[in-house]
């Protein structure tokens, strides 16, 4: 992790360093000379971090060297916070003396000079040279501290690394011998892999399968079983087993599969010739296990001549834990994901080793144990393996329970064991990379991350700074998905549109590991551990997760004061009710001054101290779901460097304070739930950084709410993401809402439009407001709720790249819109339309006037996948077609693709359109629609033959 905060701290160095010697400053010390002389003992240690990292882990004088380079480290990168926070200070100082008028462009300034004026303006230039003073000799004193580790490093004698992960020590070779006796499970994958190998699916050329999965979870063994199955040998005329580990050695790969025939020489293009001839039309297997490079010169390369020489039928396996490999190599579709094992064979593996020439009864006395053992593998057999070695010469029912009650790292020999395949993994990553993976340690086990939250977490502690001017959201975008890559997620969950991940979970081996990595700085513990576990390491923890149960209280504890660095506070609780802290103690926030994350979600919060406004250095603050908090303090408009604020679901949140606008760093605010806040704070639209806002509040035409955030302050903003508009009041003059300009922020994704309580020149009507509202059209989901248009917004139907819309309570309109038009549309909730009385070809897009279509080809809603339609009261017919349209004679395709339907709340509707029986539905709920259900029922209704393909049908109604 050092050489991560290195990195990072040399970034921050290189971009404030000369900031230091404007005026004060250098007259007080000479803090650019200071600043270099820093960088450049920070630049000698980092060269040699890659070896002291992987001693570290033998060597505990090595491990404490490491923490006491990251404490120094810690300690820079805080002292630029409060340089970097002072510059953000004047910025919003700046902006208050001007006022409105840095709002307004091209406003004449009033000059106004006053002795009270003159007077703040001395008091503040001094309160920056004693600051700036401080902060020069802070440098100063690190600089020194810094000197010392730099000596100590040349003691120890550390050799540069170059090429990172090549410089490892050796990987354990792999060969094709299996011992089958040792071999638990994996049938089902074995078959499905001897079902790739065997087919004659008539394929040209050669079939690649990669076998991918966490280092240690039997990729290895699973290709050992298939490589020697009888069937194989017998269909193939040459088999090949090569280790390639890292580097990849294209020579060394060819030659290896050019066997007795393999020439001396070692130029390419002579050694690739001879490995064509040595399987020149021979049905041949091989075998490429652990391959670690994503490099597609070199695989291009090799994989020419092995696609031209190789006859029908032949295949090379692929084992890896890189989805770039897979990638890499074009063979995504057969590939074969290895999971964990079962909990049984696990267990057959542990008794395997660890009651091996052992009499029979040992093993049924020590059973039960032995399965509670096996629950820590989480099916990871190498695990299985490791634990049952160390249990085979332990006979006393004491020692079983001793490993039963310990942590995998506490025992070397299975740490070493378990472990090693993932230091592998480890250190093929990038320093930043390693260092989000790490904070992943935070967590308890079987934690589901949540993507988005976890790349702001990640940036609150500076792990995503990037060179030039790339946004550090898509740094973390691009490191969440590089983690995902080298399989160190599972349990992968994806928007069911988008596809796009947007959850994981880490293995608990996987957890085990970093949590090894991090003991002395990450803790969890529950209320139970809090007294032991903070009093002995105190200073050493910088991030405290305390994991509590319902209405259980923060335990009062004195040891809590002495973790002075902490740099994430974070509360977790196993139920939306959450524990019971009520209260903080102020004394106990002054003492966390180095903060950047706090969570107290779901902690009965009815009060935050004002004392929080001197944690200057946070970051992330996460207070949602805390019923009963009403206000926040001002003092947290103090924090300049504040990116994420988190109030969702405080129900009895009564306003926000009015400076929220000197939050000058705000980049994301979620209020999406706080059901007595009734407006945002007009100061708001000073935010410049502000890129997202969940639900966004907002007065229309309210001349008399000054304070009210305005629909058309909006413009000022270029937000990404998700927005829903709230829109409240009487507009008087639509020029205003044009201020909003939503037809800019190019990267919003989602946007959301709540008009049930506006209203246009006190008409009634809500259309010229919506009208207005036009968004970009690279919009994807649209959300509109309560418009009183007889036909949808005039800027709907041009958005052409639409996945998602939501509809509701459009209670003018008679005919729904011509939604089939659009041609990405994946997903489509159509609620409470209480005029619409029959779906026809308008919903498809088809005009009266339409001729052509018998002759024609169309497709309508091509990518429709869920439909669902709701409380449409008057809905009594859903057919397709209009006047003089044969739609037996044309060649249409309606709805291709669905695969859910739902009917609810729809009382009248009778008939279900005919063309459902040609789509590929999978899922029919109807629910609360007498006259329909009736003419469903299976076997005997009318309807029946156009669903009866459906595989999961349910009809329920409650009507009578």
């Amino acid at each position: 992790m050092a050489d991560g905060i290195i990195s990072m701290l040399l970034d921050r160095l290189v971009s404030t360093a000369y900031e230091y010697v404007d005026g004060e400053v250098k007259l007080v010390l000479d803090a650019k000379k200071e600043i270099e002389e820093f960088a450049g003992n920070l630049r000698a240690i980092q060269a040699v971090l890659e070896e002291a990292e992987q001693r570290q882990v033998k060597e505990a004088s090595v491990r404490n060297w490491l923490d006491q380079l990251k404490d120094i480290s810690f300690q820079m990168v805080d002292v630029l916070d409060e340089w970097n926070t002072d510059m953000l200070r004047q910025q919003v100082e700046k902006q208050e003396r001007e006022g409105e008028d840095a709002l307004v462009p091209n406003k004449k300034k009033k000059v106004n000079f006053s002795v009270a004026h003159t007077s703040c303006f001395c008091f503040d230039k001094v309160r920056r040279v004693i600051l700036r003073r401080d902060i020069a000799l802070k440098v100063k004193h690190l600089n020194g501290r810094l000197s010392a580790i730099d000596k100590q490093r040349k003691r120890y004698g550390f050799q540069k690394i170059k090429g990172g992960i090549q410089q490892l020590p050796e990987r354990p070779k792999t060969s094709s011998f299996v011992v089958l006796s040792e071999v638990f499970g994996r049938e089902k994958e074995k078959d499905i892999l001897l079902k790739k190998l065997l087919s004659d699916s008539g394929e040209d050329g050669v079939l690649i399968i990669p076998i991918i999965g966490m280092g240690g979870i039997g990729k290895t063994t699973l290709i050992q079983l298939v490589y020697n199955d009888g069937n194989v040998k017998a269909y193939f005329e040459k088999r090949v087993w090569v280790c390639v580990s890292d580097p990849f050695d294209e020579i060394k790969i060819a030659k290896a599969i050019s066997g007795d025939d393999a020439p001396i020489s070692n130029e390419l293009d002579y050694v690739l010739q001879r490995m064509s001839s040595s399987i020149e039309g021979k049905r041949y297997l091989l075998v490429l296990d652990d391959v670690w490079t994503h490099d597609r010169d070199k695989w291009e390369k090799l994989r020419a001549s092995l696609i031209q020489s190789g006859a029908h039928g032949s295949r090379i396996l692929v084992t890896t834990r890189k989805h770039e490999v897979v990638d890499m190599m074009r063979a995504k579709s057969d590939m074969i994901n290895l999971g964990e094992l079962s909990e049984g064979h696990c267990l057959s593996i542990f008794n395997h080793m660890a009651f091996a020439k052992r009499e029979v009864d040992e093993s049924k006395a020590f059973e039960d144990i032995s399965k509670k053992i096996v629950e820590k593998c989480k099916g990871f057999p190498l695990a299985a393996k490791a634990l049952g070695s160390l249990m085979h010469n332990k006979r006393t029912m004491r020692e079983w329970r001793d490993v039963l009650n310990s942590k995998i790292w506490d025992w070397e020999e299975v740490e070493k064991d378990v472990f090693q395949p993932l230091f592998l993994s480890y250190y093929d990553l990038a320093p930043a990379v390693k260092c989000c993976l790490l904070y992943c340690a935070n967590f308890p086990k079987d934690y589901e991350f949540e993507r988005n939250n976890l790349i702001n977490l990640w940036m609150t502690q500076d792990y995503l700074n990037s060179k030039g001017n790339k946004d550090k959201g898509e740094v973390g975008q691009a490191f969440f998905d590089n983690l995902v890559a080298r399989s160190f997620f599972q349990d992968l969950k994806k928007d069911s549109v988008s596809g796009k991940i947007i959850s994981c979970k880490m293995h608990d081996i996987t957890h085990d590991f970093v949590q090894s990595l991090t003991k002395n700085e990450c803790l969890i513990i529950g209320a139970e551990g809090v007294d032991n576990e903070i009093e002995v390491l105190g200073e050493k923890v910088r991030h405290l997760t305390l994991v509590l149960e319902h209405g259980e209280p923060l335990p009062p504890c004195n040891a809590y004061y002495n973790c002075k660095n902490l740099r994430t506070l974070t509360k977790i609780s196993y139920s939306r009710y959450g524990s019971s802290i009520a209260m903080i103690d102020s004394n106990f926030i002054l003492q966390l001054k180095c903060l950047r994350t706090l969570n107290l979600s779901e902690s009965g919060l009815s009060e935050i101290p004002k004392e929080i406004g001197e944690l200057i250095h946070l970051r992330h603050i996460d207070l949602s779901w805390n019923r009963c908090l009403k206000i926040l303090p001002d003092s947290i408009c103090e924090l300049y460097n504040l990116y994420t604020l988190h109030l969702c679901h405080c129900s009895f949140l009564q306003k926000l304070p009015d400076n929220m606008g000197k939050l000058i760093s705000l980049k994301h605010l979620y209020v999406d739930g706080c059901l007595g806040l009734k407006y945002l704070p007009r100061g708001i639209r000073r935010l410049k950084k502000l890129k997202s806002i969940d639900v966004s509040l907002v007065i229309c035409g309210d001349d008399e709410d000054k304070a009210a955030l305005q629909l058309g302050d909006l413009g000022v903003f270029n937000l990404e993401g998700s927005l829903t508009i709230i829109l409240e009041g009487n507009v008087k003059d639509e020029s205003e809402l044009e201020k909003a300009q939503l037809w800019h922020m190019k990267q919003l994704f989602h946007l959301g439009i709540n008009s049930e309580h506006v209203q246009y020149k006190q008409t009634g009507s809500n259309v010229e407001i919506l009208n207005v509202l036009r968004p970009h059209e690279n919009l994807e989901s649209l959300d509109i709720s309560y418009y009183w248009g007889t036909t949808c917004p005039n800027w709907m139907m041009s958005l052409h790249t639409l996945r998602i819309i939501s509809l509701l309570g459009w209670s003018e309109c008679k005919f729904l819109p011509p939604l089939g038009k659009l041609l990405y549309l994946e997903k489509l909730t159509i609620m409470s339309m209480e005029m619409v009385e029959k779906v026809s070809g308008e919903f498809l897009g088809i005009d009266k006037d339409q001729t052509s279509l018998t002759s024609s080809s169309f497709s309508f809603f091509p990518k429709l996948k869920e439909l669902k339609i709701g409380y449409m009261f008057a809905l009594e017919e859903w057919e397709v077609g209009v006047e003089g349209w044969n739609k037996e004679d044309s060649e249409i395709s309606i709805m291709p693709c669905l695969s859910s339907l739902e009917i609810r709340y729809c009382k009248g509707i009778k008939t279900l359109p005919d063309f459902l029986c040609k789509t590929p539905l999978q899922d029919l709920i109807i629910e609360d629609c007498p006259s329909l259900s009736e003419r469903c029922e299976q076997g005997s209704g009318d309807e029946w033959p156009k669903i009866s393909h459906i595989p999961n049908i349910k009809i329920s109604s409650y009507w009578t």
